[in-house]
């Protein structure tokens, strides 16, 4: 209700100092509105800061808060609104009073897969602080949560604090750069936080637990495909409930403490396995560890026999989703190289048809029907999937872009004007450039997955 958001906002004010809240309210928005533009996110922070300041002191009338955000709600519906711009914007506005405030609060933007912010050089950084210390916090939490908008508010908090404390005592020291050299070092665990947390908590985002399961699942069965099922599935269920309890969780060290723990469990399960794997293992510094992990690059392919797919009647028994992760697995380590930006579409098919044939009455007449229609498609879709992305992580860019080229004007033929064929060799490359790797952005390749292969 309007009361609790009110005291919500007018403590945290309180509390926080105006500064203090003002930097939250950047990286709360910009969170939040992570395609807004600079200019938009300051017009709504200045409004909010207004609306604390003005209400939460002591001789504000009881009805100013309330008063102020519908007054705020009302801005946001204007034609005109300087606001962050959003296509539900118009649906909240038919709507009066707390409906429409709420309806307004719960908008967001889809987190920004691409990141724009490049950190400046030591010598630019100083320039830009010292030119106007206040403008550049401002921007660079803009930027920073923009970029990071998955990652959990209290790690974009504290590694924020933690690099504008680091610029404002360096570029006020006699060495500037070596003071920058040496501070970043010491928040490289935070740094490596909030890589780390944004990418997995985008994936959680986009794809919710039970198929978070299933992309974990993926990436540690390629790189570790001597491995097996029964290893690999609890680290994956682990995972996906580390993400599910710490990605929007306020507690401090949530994320940090979780993930160390989660890294000790992957640690102590597939270090035999992997001489690589117990490389990373070997450090101090457990965040290093678990990203030297996600950095490490596919497995050779075992030499594996066939693959058949599990009988019908099991996939609609009680533990079917499993037979079919099972089987999902094992295809998966017949292909190290095919991240499960590709792989997704054999998870979202087989969910489809135990969905639609386990409700029917003939269950697996009706499955043996779409292992037949589907199958052969998926398992073409997963070959051409591998021998793109295998090319790529075998070549450099140059001679990658050279070989899709000649592969396409084999497909093509040679009537295919030229322009086109190096129109769509450079859609081919980027994509590969994009979603070629374990960390590929989920939502973006998976619409670029759809539209190239």
């Amino acid at each position: 209700g309007k009361d609790y958001v009110r005291d919500k906002v007018c403590q945290e004010y309180k509390t926080m100092g105006k500064e203090d809240f003002r930097a939250l309210t950047i990286i709360m928005n910009s969170k939040k509105f992570s395609n807004a533009t600079f200019e938009e996110i300051s017009h709504l922070v200045r409004e909010i800061v207004s609306l604390a300041e003005t209400c939460c002191s002591e001789n504000a009338s009881p009805s100013c808060y309330d008063d102020g955000s519908s007054a705020l709600s009302e801005k946001s519906c204007e034609a005109s609104s300087p606001f962050p711009r959003h296509d539900g914007t118009s649906g909240c506005c038919v709507h009066v009073g707390l409906e429409r405030k709420l309806c307004l609060a719960a908008l967001q933007h889809p987190p920004r897969e691409l990141p724009r912010y490049a950190e400046p050089s030591g010598d630019e950084l100083c320039a830009d602080f010292a030119k106007d210390p206040k403008g550049f916090a401002d921007r660079f939490l803009y930027e920073f949560a923009s970029d990071n908008s998955q990652a959990p508010l209290p790690v974009l908090l504290g590694s924020a604090r933690s690099f504008l404390s680091m610029v404002s005592t360096c570029c006020m020291s006699p060495a500037p750069t070596t003071c920058l050299l040496k501070e970043k070092l010491q928040r490289k665990t935070l740094s490596l936080l909030t890589l780390l947390s944004n990418r997995a908590c985008s994936r959680f985002t986009a794809y919710g637990k039970d198929k978070m399961k299933f992309s974990y699942l993926t990436t540690l069965a390629q790189k570790t495909p001597s491995a097996s099922f029964e290893e690999i599935f609890p680290l994956a269920e682990d995972a996906a409930e580390v993400f599910a309890q710490c990605c929007d969780s306020v507690a401090e060290d949530c994320m940090q403490k979780k993930l160390s723990e989660h890294t000790a469990k992957v640690c102590s399960a597939l270090a035999s396995r992997d001489e690589r794997l117990a490389e990373c293992c070997k450090g101090k510094n457990v965040l290093q560890n678990y990203f030297c992990i996600t950095a490490l690059q596919p497995a050779e392919a075992p030499q594996l026999p066939p693959l058949q797919p599990p009988a019908s009647e099991r996939l609609c028994s009680e533990d079917g989703a499993l037979h079919a992760l099972r089987y999902m697995f094992e295809t998966v380590r017949r292909h190290p190289n095919v991240p499960d930006v590709f792989l997704s579409k054999l998870y979202d098919a087989s969910k489809e048809a135990r969905e639609q044939c386990c409700a029917a009455k003939a269950s697996s007449a009706c499955l043996d029907g779409k292992k037949q229609q589907v199958r052969p498609e998926l398992l073409a879709f997963v070959a051409e999937a591998d021998e793109l992305c295998s090319l790529y992580n075998k070549l450099d860019f140059l001679n990658f872009k050279k070989r899709v080229k000649e592969a396409l004007v084999r497909s093509a033929g040679p009537g295919t004007a030229p322009e086109r064929l190096a129109e769509l060799a450079e859609r081919r490359a980027d994509l590969a450039a994009h979603c070629c790797s374990a960390n590929a952005p989920p939502r973006y390749c998976a619409q670029q997955v759809g539209h190239e292969v």
